[in-house]
C-alpha cells in the first residue's frame, strides 16, 4: 500500500470519527481564504464591515476572532451589534467606543474550517477615529487632489 493510500485512509478514517455522517470524497478541498479582510479607520457611531470570503468543499464555516478571542456576533446574541454576513464577513451595525470601553478596536482574523481544516486570514485592525486623526486624513486628501 503506497503512502498516498494510506494518508487518503486514515484522513477518511478520522474523518468519520470526527464528522459522523461525511466521508471524505475526491472534490473536497480544505478551507482557503479568497479575500482577507482589509485594516479600517472608522468614526464612532459608523457602520463598517471587515470582509473575508472563503472556499472550500463543503463550504466552510467561518468565525471571527479579535485580538484571540472569539467575536460575538447575532448569531450568539440577536441583540448584538455585530453581523456575520452570509459572505463570511463580519458586519458592525455602529462602531462602539467609550472612554473605559473599546470593544470594537482591535485586530482581527477570520478563521474558515471544514472537516478537511481550516484556514486563516490576515490580521487586520480596525481602529476608531478620533476628531485630530479625521482632520488628518482630510487634510491629507485635500492636500493630495490639489497636487
Amino acid at each position: 500500500m503506497s503512502t498516498v493510500h494510506v494518508v487518503v485512509f486514515l484522513t477518511s478514517f478520522l474523518s468519520s470519527l470526527l464528522f459522523p455522517g461525511s466521508r471524505l470524497r475526491q472534490e473536497d478541498s480544505q478551507p482557503r481564504i479568497a479575500e482577507h479582510p482589509s485594516d479600517l479607520i472608522v468614526s464612532k457611531g459608523e457602520p463598517a464591515t471587515l470582509n473575508c470570503k472563503a472556499e472550500g468543499r463543503p463550504s466552510p464555516t467561518v468565525e471571527w476572532y479579535k485580538d484571540g478571542e472569539r467575536v460575538e456576533t447575532d448569531k450568539d446574541d440577536p441583540r448584538s451589534h455585530r453581523m456575520l454576513l452570509p459572505s463570511g464577513s463580519l458586519f458592525f451595525l455602529r462602531i462602539v467606543h467609550g472612554r473605559r470601553s473599546k470593544p470594537d478596536e482591535g485586530s482581527y482574523v477570520c478563521v474558515a474550517r471544514n472537516y478537511l481544516g481550516e484556514a486563516v486570514s490576515r490580521n487586520a485592525s480596525l481602529e476608531v477615529a478620533c476628531e485630530s486623526t479625521i482632520n488628518y486624513i482630510t487634510f491629507s486628501y485635500f492636500s493630495h487632489l490639489s497636487s
